[in-house]
């Protein structure tokens, strides 16, 4: 499927090569990630990698550390720029033979049985595959021991001794001469659809649409033939022009539709919803509200320290209706509306998804390390929030074989207290007029990024830690006239040991006329004290937020603000200040020269302060221009 066999992903996605931010890169550091680096510094720029395993392969060069950001330059630039569906392997064959060395390189091939030291004799550029011959001494790691040399030399020519690019793994060499093609073979192993890297729902709307697309196109050239073959000025003729163009403008809608999902920077833009259309069930046709209890086993003292804690009339004020599962998957199908999951001590393990449509409560009843939920199997998501209120607390969430990120915030509010979240993709997504509330929680692990930030959403981080990923926070374009501007409060948040930036701002690159306009709006955001304007901006969304969420966040306002917490506080208020002036303008041209105050005040809510920033690859914050 050529039109699905696009680079980006994700991720998760929906993970680019980022136009390299504040504070500007040195000549020596694009070079070092650059795929289009100088050749005529000496020795290889890239780092190399020691195979696994106990066979002593040589080193490899390490290629699988490249950010989102840093594939999607090469992609954008180099490798598919404005192609079509149908041209992505004639564009990547073309770039290819740029930058792919033809033979002369050695790589180990890798399959899920083997890996064998192999060398390239010749590359099928149209057919991504190189031509190969064993390297002596012969060198094989195996699960079974029937891989020997006969064996091997039997299957390479069973497959004519032609193997998929992305199935080697280019041996290092300090020369420097064969970057690139190791760069090459990683770009291509890199697509979307080969790495299942699209979410399955989105891989299947895509095959329909095509589908549709084809049979309403083929209805069409009927239509058009008909009318071209008939000498007649008939009125059966006329109602067929007007069917041929009802059926036009039908495919020309699909066609943008599949070029949506087809153009990997949109798809990464717009994201895709799956389960933004969850419905709710309400409450319970009998109006009572029930506490599920989940635990494998109930022992007595367990039980005596719920009734205790949690279940006794006189803690929660009313008599209660319990039902006990083994599951807390069961347990969160059953709710109802204003219903609450206890989640006791214990490893569960879960073959699905949680969807929740309904304002729930999933409480850990201990410690979040003591309470694990692990998914088992490879799926999209983990947990989908479409609930007006949901709040979930005390839990350890582990992620294994995703696609997509570990929760999704798709519409109402989520509150996520005191939860350790070991991700797998992307973290916790926050999508357009969705709202998180994240406190004292533990993110980690994701190959994209920790928290993903939509237009128009609200996302408040008080106190959490996010490392180990990608990318710390990722803030997505909000310049669009479409989009809304989110509202970002963080404090005391420690963001660290991230492969690249603590936070990143993805926007389009100005053109010149909003470069003038955004002149007089920038300056005020690059001083450390606040506007009037900003004051009076907070103020009025300082009183939406919850009074124990106002209270903490005037404390930390106190404290004093750290390298990073100033950068992306100027950063943010900047590009918010280009957004007014866009709007503005596009009021004078309408005519409008006296606007509502509520339709100006478009200026983000940003409050950053008390944060730290360590040992982020690439510094606290950066912004990748598209």
């Amino acid at each position: 499927m050529a039109g699905l066999g696009l680079p980006g992903g994700s991720e998760a996605g929906l993970q680019e090569g980022a136009e390299e931010a504040k504070p500007a890169p040195t000549q020596e550091d694009e070079d070092a990630c650059s795929d289009y680096g100088s050749r005529d510094k000496p020795g290889s720029a890239l780092g190399r990698a020691v195979p696994d395993g106990s066979v002593l392969f040589p080193d490899i060069f390490r290629t699988d550390h490249l950010l989102f950001y840093e594939r999607f330059k090469a992609y954008q630039d180099y490798i598919l720029a404005d192609c079509k569906a149908s041209e992505v392997k004639e564009f990547t064959a073309e770039y290819l033979e740029k930058v792919l060395e033809p033979s002369g390189w050695q790589a180990v091939w890798r399959t899920n049985v083997f890996e064998v030291l192999v060398e390239v004799v010749d590359v099928e550029y149209s057919a991504l595959k190189a031509v190969v011959q064993l390297c002596e001494p012969f060198l094989c790691e195996s699960q079974v021991s029937t891989f020997t040399l006969e064996c091997m030399q039997e299957l390479l020519e069973l497959k004519e001794r032609r193997i998929p690019l992305q199935e080697l793994w280019v041996v290092y060499d300090e020369s420097g001469d064969f970057d690139q093609t190791a760069l090459a073979v990683e770009h291509v192993r890199h697509y979307d659809i080969l790495e299942h890297r699209v979410p399955s729902g989105l891989v299947a709307d895509y095959h329909n649409y095509l589908s549709q697309c084809e049979e309403l196109y083929r209805k069409f050239l009927n239509v058009r033939n008909n009318i071209s073959s008939s000498d007649s000025d008939s009125e059966m003729e006329n109602v067929s022009m007007v069917e041929g163009l009802k059926l036009y403008e039908k495919v020309e809608h699909l066609k943008q539709k599949l070029k949506l999902i087809e153009n990997p920077l949109l798809r990464y833009v717009f994201g895709y919803q799956k389960y933004s259309g969850l419905q709710a069930k309400g409450q319970r046709p009998t109006g009572i509200k029930i506490t599920h209890v989940v635990s494998s086993t109930v022992m007595a003292s367990l039980l005596q320290s719920l009734i205790r804690d949690k279940l006794c009339p006189e803690s929660c004020g009313e008599e209660l209706e319990i039902q006990f599962h083994n599951d807390p998957l069961a347990a969160v199908n059953a709710c109802y509306e204003g219903d609450t999951v206890i989640i006791c001590p214990g490893h569960y393990v879960v073959d699905g998804m949680f969807c929740i449509a309904d304002s729930i409560e999933i409480e850990g009843y201990g410690l979040p390390d003591d309470i694990v939920i692990e998914k088992q199997g490879k799926g999209d998501n983990f947990v989908d929030c479409t609930g007006a209120n949901i709040k979930i607390s005390n839990l350890k969430l582990v992620q294994h074989d995703a696609v997509e990120g570990i929760l999704n915030v798709h519409q109402g509010k989520t509150t996520l207290e005191n939860c350790v979240l070991q991700c797998e993709t992307t973290g916790i997504t926050v999508r357009t007029s969705a709202e998180l509330l994240m406190k004292n929680s533990d993110l980690y692990g994701a190959k994209g990024a920790g928290v993903e930030i939509y237009p128009g959403s609200t996302c408040t981080l008080l106190d959490n830690g996010i490392h180990h990923c990608k990318e710390g926070i990722l803030i997505k374009n909000f310049l669009d006239e479409h989009f809304d501007i989110p509202k970002i409060s963080m404090a005391n948040n420690m963001i660290h040991n991230n492969e690249g930036y603590g936070v990143v701002l993805v926007k389009p690159t100005v053109a010149s006329d909003v470069k003038d306009a955004s002149a007089e709006g920038t300056t005020g955001y690059a001083q450390s004290t606040q506007s009037s304007d900003e004051r009076a901006h907070e103020e009025g969304f300082r009183e939406e937020l919850p009074e124990c969420v106002a209270d903490e966040l005037e404390l930390y306002k106190q404290a004093e603000i750290s390298e990073g917490n100033h950068e992306i506080v100027s950063e943010l208020g900047a590009a918010s200040a280009k957004k007014s002036q866009m709007h503005r303008k596009r009021l004078s041209e309408l005519g409008i020269t006296e606007a509502d105050d509520n339709l100006m005040s478009q200026e983000m809510f940003v409050s950053i302060v008390g944060n730290q920033f360590k040992w982020n690859g690439k510094g606290s914050f950066g912004t990748f221009l598209f």
